[in-house]
């Protein structure tokens, strides 16, 4: 990408942030969590689930297993029947098992801070790495989910379909200290306005910052 149009990227990118923290405010991670451990077991369960689900399955969870060596010591099934309503509940309990047990073994029961530590661990990909550093720990993390890659593709920030290369694009216009909020900008726009489904470019407040790249016309 030429050192102009990065420029110009960037003031686009500023300004699509400026109004998008207008239209919403209230933006944040919207998983319950205590601890930078509940938050990677939120996530984890988060896969193929909604939010919403997460937060009324996880208070048991947490009283049941609070730390990692308590979900690392804990019966396969136990964690199994806690967590049956958010799908996959087999593959996910494993994997919250294994990386209770690394964490436990491995980090004194402390969540590590570095990227690569936290994708070692069985269950979390860079998304749920960067979701735990930029909202437990405050280090900037750009998250991309399917909102975010289908809103960047849409926007035209990136061309790519792989979560980490999408990564890699938006950093290069996304300053730093936005990464983790930008994140939870376009999720909450990809749920309200360019959905999946159908972008309601007619009630979108960033539609003349938008090319509307892989939009249908009748969307637009």
């Amino acid at each position: 990408m030429a050192e102009a149009r990065v420029d110009r990227e960037r003031k686009r990118a500023a300004e699509i942030i400026r109004i998008l923290w207008r239209e919403y405010p209230e933006a944040q991670c919207s998983l319950d969590f205590k601890t930078p451990f509940q938050l990677i077991v939120a996530t984890i369960l988060s896969a193929q689930c909604t939010d919403v689900r997460v937060n009324q399955v996880t208070p048991a969870l947490f009283a049941r297993f609070p730390t990692p060596d308590k979900m690392a010591k804990a019966p396969l099934n136990e964690i199994e029947d806690l967590i049956r309503t958010t799908g996959f509940f087999r593959n996910k309990a494993l994997s919250l098992k294994e990386m209770a047990r690394s964490l436990h073994e491995d980090y004194d029961d402390e969540v590590p801070k570095e990227l690569d530590k936290l994708v070692k661990l069985r269950g979390v990909g860079r998304k749920t790495a960067n979701v735990v550093l930029g909202v437990a720990f405050g280090i900037p993390g750009m998250v991309v989910d399917t909102h975010v890659g289908r809103i960047a593709r849409r926007l035209g920030f990136s061309k790519n379909t792989t979560p980490h290369l999408v990564e890699q694009d938006l950093m290069k216009v996304i300053p730093k200290a936005d990464w983790t909020d930008f994140g939870h900008l376009l999720i909450h726009h990809g749920r309200a306005i360019c959905t999946a489904r159908r972008a309601y470019c007619e009630n979108c407040v960033i539609s003349r910052y938008c090319p509307k790249i892989g939009v249908c016309a009748k969307e637009a």
